[in-house]
């Protein structure tokens, strides 16, 4: 069975820092494709950062500076270290993984996104107080 789980969300005050981390099991997560979305309180999903298999890495400019994706290989884990975090950070995070199959999962909660990634994890609540 493929299982994402998200963990390390919480409240923070602006300027304060959290590292999410994504656990992988059931895919081959080190060939894998992956990705860290959020959704906003106003529902727009924005894609945060991406870590292809060949260890490139992306950022939304948003949080360019500020956040870094990284994985652990022997642990199947995906992290998003966040420093200088701001009220507009508050979402739900969301850890994504494309295997490179045909595999769709149409109740992927980033509707746009669905043909990018196969598997989705459930979510870690992010909230920045100004």
């Amino acid at each position: 069975e493929v299982q994402l789980v998200e963990s390390g969300g919480g409240s923070v005050q602006a300027g304060g820092s959290l590292r999410l981390s994504c656990t992988a099991s059931g895919f081959r997560f080190g060939d894998s494709d992956l990705g860290w979305y959020r959704r906003t309180p106003g529902n727009d999903c924005e894609l945060v950062s991406t870590l292809v298999s060949d260890g490139s890495t992306t950022y939304a400019d948003s949080v360019k500076g500020r956040f870094t994706i990284s994985h652990d290989t022997a642990k199947n884990t995906l992290y998003l270290q966040m420093n200088s975090l701001k009220p507009d950070d508050t979402a739900v995070y969301y850890c994504a993984a494309d295997e490179g199959t045909s595999y769709v999962n149409h109740n992927a909660p980033c509707p746009a996104a669905v043909y990018e990634y196969n598997y989705w994890g459930q979510g870690t609540q992010v909230t920045v107080s100004s």
